[in-house]
């Protein structure tokens, strides 16, 4: 070895022996150390299938929450029920990480389906992840000037969205007409080791790229009808569709006029009520991630009283199921030893 190398080694080792290179130190974990793909579901058909099919299990109980350890298609894995809500997804998911050494994160479970050409049974794989009720309520449909000039709210430690390069205020039709809301979509502050002391506003998260390159190479045959009785079967094949934004509220979304709003604001195509908060808490702690969410309804954009149909049927968790096992499956053979 050279002279010059020879130096430089020392010192790196030198530098790491004192803990001046952190990043290069293995987070801690308060529960079981051993390097695994976190896996959170939010309702508890979604995560039965998994841990169905999980080998080697080992059960361990956190604050209530059972976390399950094993392997799944060959990944060394630990799987969560969060159970519904923005609160559960985050509080859970920080869990999950705390107490075991989460490299890679992922969301499987089900969703309501924005885009027009949505329709119950289809996978999807967004590319980013947003919450539109973080927002600015002001007293009109005038852009909030509250620190000076328009679209200016950062004096209160608060920033306005811009989707579509501009503020965005949710407009309510009636039968007597549209009424401004002055409901404006803010921006999330989230702090974490990258970006300390100041932080940074994000609007929405984006999911892991190599992750994604993954799922877009998924063939899976998704089913038609769901597995429980009475049979639920929807009329075209369901499909794997992978990219654009969705998004994250704390509501089941059954109402027609807001669901156009978020397709029109910024091209949401699905909504669920964890999502965005998971990938928050996994962008807060850089950890890559990516969420399968397959729609169980389309979100008021269809005869409602067929939901109750649908959503009972199994469809949506059978094939975000199939979906999340496959990808484990590429995923362990793109990252073999």
């Amino acid at each position: 070895m050279q002279p010059g190398r020879l130096f430089r080694t020392a010192a790196l080792a030198l530098l790491a022996g004192l803990g001046l290179f952190a990043q290069a130190k293995p987070k801690a974990c308060l529960t079981e150390c051993s390097p695994r793909i976190g896996i959170v579901s939010a309702f508890g058909a979604e995560a039965d299938i998994l841990v169905a099919e999980t080998q080697k299990k080992r059960e361990y109980l956190i604050n209530g929450n059972r976390f399950t350890t094993g392997v799944l298609r060959g990944n060394p894995v630990v799987i969560v029920l969060s159970g519904v809500s923005i609160p559960n997804a985050t509080m859970v998911t920080q869990l999950m990480i705390d107490h075991f050494r989460v490299h890679h994160l992922m969301l499987s479970g089900i969703a309501g389906g924005i885009a027009p050409d949505s329709k119950v049974g289809d996978v999807l794989v967004p590319e980013r992840w947003a919450l539109p009720m973080e927002t600015y309520w002001n007293g009109d449909g005038q852009v909030p000037a509250a620190c000076g000039k328009e679209g200016d709210i950062e004096c209160l430690g608060l920033k306005l969205a811009r989707p579509n390069g501009k503020p965005s205020a949710f407009v309510l039709d009636t039968p007597q007409g549209k009424v401004e809301t002055g409901l404006y979509l803010r921006e999330n502050y989230v702090l974490n080791s990258r970006t300390a002391p100041q932080g940074e506003f994000k609007f929405d998260y984006a999911a892991d790229a190599e992750m994604l390159a993954v799922a877009r190479n998924l063939k899976v045959e998704l089913d038609r009808c769901g597995p429980k009785q009475p049979p639920a079967c929807v009329d075209a094949t369901p499909h794997l569709k992978v990219g654009g934004r969705a998004i994250s509220a704390p509501f089941f979304l059954a109402n027609p006029g807001y669901r156009d709003y978020l397709w029109q604001s910024m091209q949401a195509l699905a909504v669920d009520m964890e999502t965005a908060a998971f990938a928050h808490v996994a962008y807060a702690n850089q950890i890559p991630y990516i969420a399968f969410r397959s729609l169980s309804d389309l979100a008021g954009g269809n005869d409602f009283r067929e939901v109750g149909a649908f959503f009972g049927s199994g469809l949506a968790e059978t094939n975000e199921a199939k979906v999340t096992l496959a990808f484990l499956s590429a995923w362990k053979a793109r990252n073999k030893p």
